[in-house]
């Protein structure tokens, strides 16, 4: 099996809801998708999708024309691993996205030539899994706790905050919720907002209030003083979700002993195989490796069959609102009355990608 051709289709995202994740996520309005597609000579295809609702496809889907694509032509797909391990080579040129969703898609056609679903590639440790909501910045504690009463009585596993980041104002926000909600899972991401002194008040304050973790209080890269942060707290930290880049990152983490988890998803640390190679790497020092939000509907289902092939991970993240996080597929995933996931048992990732939408909102296909 040869790999004929690799084209990107970049479709339109309209009517995208205002929505703030924190300081650095704010995004509203039109936003465009990329299919990436890999043609074999056998008639097997990979897909996945490049972007999000706050990425456009438009910033790294160059790069996948012309770093990658040169890369992959003419090459066994099922040589999986040695197209990774040359597709790395060219991160400085075209970015750690584009690198992921060659990955997945690679995984796709992998899945697709043997007739299975990734996660039974990977070695199938469960088939469903507990979701959490994942709010969206909101404007008073109140709205908060009222969201997170919702989704206790929906069934869902748990609810997680992305507060305002200010530090006073987010322990009012995280105690209206623990209030409200009484005995129920909840989690807290500051999303890089403090400095040292806060995230210890703010730290010290959840703990107190039993939160599951404690998210991204300091700067992405500031080891220093997350060492410090670990030292001070007995609420386990999370870390590690950025910076973009792949497997390497995680060493001093992990050797300084600076977070209790770690985290990332296929579009931030370049696909399936650094995911999986993470997890393994984790479980090793009996760490959980969280899987974060995906940044789009098929990055999701990707992530979904990596937690299914995980021991180390608790839970399947559910960012909102879904206006501005669910888009391409002709059914996407759903948390179902037991607040759990399936992962799909169709070959490759299994997702029913929306091709007629797709055709629709195209802007141009790069080849």
């Amino acid at each position: 099996m040869k790999i004929t051709d690799v084209t990107l289709t970049l479709f339109a995202w309209d009517d995208i809801p205002p929505t703030t994740y924190g300081a650095h996520s704010r995004f509203s309005g039109s936003s465009a998708l990329g299919l990436l597609r890999i043609v074999t000579d056998e008639g097997v295809e990979g897909h996945a999708f490049l972007g999000s609702a706050s990425n456009s496809a438009t910033t790294d889907g160059q790069g996948v024309i012309t770093h990658l694509k040169p890369m992959l032509m003419g090459r066994n797909p099922l040589h999986r691993e040695a197209l990774v391990q040359d597709l790395w080579k060219k991160q400085r040129a075209c970015g750690v996205r584009a690198i992921g969703a060659a990955d997945v898609a690679l995984w796709d056609l992998l899945g697709k030539a043997v007739g299975q679903p990734i996660h039974r590639l990977l070695g199938t440790y469960r088939e469903s899994v507990p979701a959490y909501a994942s709010s969206a910045v909101m404007s008073s504690p109140t709205e908060y706790a009222e969201e997170a009463v919702r989704f206790k009585e929906g069934g869902w596993a748990a609810y997680k905050i992305h507060p305002p980041t200010q530090w006073k104002q987010d322990i009012k926000v995280c105690e209206a919720v623990r209030r409200a909600v009484g005995d129920y899972t909840i989690m807290l991401d500051s999303t890089w907002s403090y400095d040292y002194p806060a995230a210890v008040r703010v730290g010290r304050a959840v703990e107190e209030m039993d939160y599951y973790w404690y998210e991204d209080p300091l700067g992405d890269q500031d080891i220093y003083n997350y060492v410090k942060l670990k030292q001070q707290l007995s609420i386990p930290i999370m870390a590690t979700e950025y910076p973009i880049t792949g497997l390497d990152s995680y060493q001093p983490w992990i050797m300084l002993q600076a977070t209790d988890y770690l985290r990332g998803d296929v579009a931030v640390k370049g696909g399936i195989t650094t995911l999986v190679k993470t997890a393994h790497l984790a479980e090793a020092f009996r760490m959980n490796y969280e899987v974060h939000h995906g940044g789009n509907s098929l990055n999701n289902v990707a992530n979904l069959h990596v937690i299914a092939s995980m021991k180390n991970t608790t839970f399947f993240e559910v960012l909102l609102p879904d206006a501005a996080q669910k888009y391409g597929l002709e059914k996407d995933i759903v948390v179902g009355r037991d607040g759990m996931v399936h992962v799909p048992n169709g070959p490759g990732l299994g997702a029913a990608i929306d091709f007629a939408l797709i055709e629709r909102k195209k802007i141009a296909v790069l080849s």
